[in-house]
């Protein structure tokens, strides 16, 4: 079947778009490595346990489903607006989880790729993809674990050091829940750039000798999560050293790296001799993470500690009593692009503008959110086929925020994976913090609305 756009990779982002664009009338050409026959390339992956599309390769859950208080409900809800297949496939294969949406794998797999088999736009191949093609709408949707020789063809597209194999990510922090009382913006011998803040470039969370020790100890105790049998083999660089193996390497290491304090002024430790305030004794420092200032990364602080050692521990940081995490830490395999930095605000790639790319692999987290900005690269794509302007999404949806933290409002130095939460979302001050869950949501659901009337009077 002669095609209009060629997705590459049938996971949950690739299964969404096919769907979007067939949708919309395109002819789709579906290519998928697993299940290919061996003159075809065919390769499963280290996760995977079967060739069926949109297969779920951890957690059976798509997380809450509450569209009034939490922000991946919310996204559920604004896919659902939008005839999602993800959304529709997990009602059918749905099983109690409470609040939470949680599916039978099997089923979910089974029904999305049964639907997109039925539709007539549809060609599902089986095939690896070694390159990007040179010409042609395009859409790479091939998640954290892309194939080696289609890996290397995006290196060379993109430039080596916008391409992560291994995910080194650092905990982050909404910053209306760090405790300012206690902490104070300064860059390190208050040195700034034409971008920095009036104050400083960091959050900084004074220790004090015993609050550092006990924190090392609890470090090197701290219950650790197991690196899996594919990952096992891949080195640790220094940039990218969890902070738990500098603990075990002596109970200075942190001190001399990450938590260092001097050229750190504590205004809330202040002598005769030192007006402007003391270096701490250590310091844990948290950076900016998103152009709205929501989110704080805590620098330095990628982890292998399970997430409930991480809570508690990390809330016992002078300042980070009731911390809330938009991210926690973390260190495996991955592969993603530095989206904010090679793609522009239609997930289309700069240097090659007739592929985009979709999924896990634009540095979003999660499988609701994979499925998302695959639907949005569908829609985007049926536009320009069409001829139309595309309008996004509004910033203050779950769609928007999360297409926008991808494609240039994350900072691009420190971008990983993230989930969506409602630290993207343009911040609600004037509401009282009890309110701002519903608030963001009720806006949300309200500027949808009107995006998608908007939409339909834009003649076909």
């Amino acid at each position: 079947m002669a095609h209009d756009v060629h997705i590459i990779g049938g996971g949950l982002a690739g299964s969404e778009a096919a769907w979007q664009l067939a949708q919309a009338g395109l002819k789709v050409r579906l290519s998928e490595m697993r299940g290919a026959s061996e003159d075809k390339g065919g390769e499963m992956t280290p996760a995977h346990q079967t060739d069926g599309l949109a297969e779920l390769v951890c957690s059976n859950s798509f997380r809450s489903d509450d569209s009034d208080k939490n922000a991946v409900g919310l996204l559920h809800d604004e896919m659902r607006r939008l005839d999602s297949i993800v959304m529709r496939a997990g009602e059918k294969a749905r099983v109690p989880a409470g609040s939470a949406m949680a599916v039978d794998r099997d089923v979910f797999s089974a029904e999305v790729e049964r639907t997109l088999s039925n539709h007539p736009n549809v060609e599902i191949v089986r095939e690896r993809v070694d390159t990007l093609p040179d010409a042609g709408l395009t859409i790479v949707a091939t998640g954290p674990l892309t194939a080696r020789t289609l890996a290397e063809s995006i290196v060379q597209a993109t430039g080596e050091d916008r391409l992560a194999f291994f995910d080194a990510i650092a905990p982050i922090v909404h910053r209306d829940s760090i405790d300012m009382s206690k902490c104070w913006i300064q860059s390190r011998w208050n040195k700034r750039t034409e971008a920095s803040n009036e104050d400083g470039d960091y959050i900084n969370c004074p220790m004090t000798k015993e609050q550092y020790e006990t924190f090392v100890q609890a470090l090197v105790d701290g219950e650790k999560t197991e690196f899996k049998e594919w990952e096992a083999d891949t080195p640790y660089f220094d940039g990218c050293m969890p902070i738990e193996v500098m603990a075990e390497r002596g109970v200075e290491t942190l001190r001399y790296g990450p938590m260092k304090g001097v050229g750190l002024d504590n205004p809330y430790d202040t002598t005769e001799e030192h007006p402007q305030g003391r270096w701490p004794y250590a310091v844990v420092q948290l950076r900016q993470d998103n152009k709205l200032g929501t989110l704080w990364n805590m620098v330095g602080f990628q982890t292998k500690l399970k997430y409930g050692a991480q809570v508690d521990l990390f809330r016992t940081i002078p300042g980070l009593e009731n911390a809330e995490f938009a991210r926690l830490g973390g260190l495996h395999r991955n592969t993603f692009i530095n989206s904010p930095l090679v793609l522009d605000r239609q997930l289309r790639l700069k240097s090659a503008p007739h592929v985009r790319f979709a999924g896990q692999i634009t540095g979003c987290e999660g499988y609701v959110e994979s499925s998302a900005v695959g639907l949005m690269a569908g829609l985007m794509v049926a536009a320009e086929h069409r001829g139309e302007d595309w309008s996004p999404p509004p910033r203050t949806t779950a769609l928007g925020a999360l297409l926008s933290h991808v494609t240039g409002d994350a900072e691009a130095e420190t971008f990983q994976p993230m989930n969506v939460n409602f630290g993207l979302f343009p911040p609600l001050h004037e509401v009282k913090k009890k309110q701002r869950k519903e608030a963001y949501t009720s806006r949300a659901k309200a500027d949808l609305g009107e995006w998608l009337a908007s939409r339909e009077r834009v003649p076909a």
